[in-house]
């Protein structure tokens, strides 16, 4: 895996993106955190096809938090099979991956 990862997930609603988001970044787990949408998804789900709006969530982290945060994700969202998707960051700016590093050393 790379090094430097981006994590997404979407939830329900920006109270439960704005908790997860602000538990990863004081726990340094991620660096950052963007919250944005609505969109609108579409998936089936228990053999219908559902349309819902839901907040994207998208966490810069490294790839040695990404147990973590996938746990984390796991406890705090309400969903019962949260989307949690890790992309790996190929190229950067080394000062910005710098910055990840920095961000998610502990204290």
């Amino acid at each position: 895996m790379h090094q430097h990862v981006l994590i997404t997930t979407t939830t329900g609603d920006h109270s439960v993106a704005e908790r997860i988001a602000a538990d990863l970044v004081d726990r340094r787990l991620v660096a950052c955190a963007q919250i944005g949408g609505p969109i609108r998804s579409v998936y089936r789900w228990q053999g219908k096809v559902e349309f819902t709006e839901e907040i994207v969530l998208q966490l810069k982290t490294t790839a040695e938090q990404v147990a973590a945060v996938k746990q984390s994700i796991a406890d705090l969202h309400p969903y019962d099979v949260p989307e949690i998707i890790v992309t790996p960051i190929v190229d950067g700016s080394a000062e910005y991956l710098k910055w990840i590093d920095e961000q998610t050393r502990p204290a």
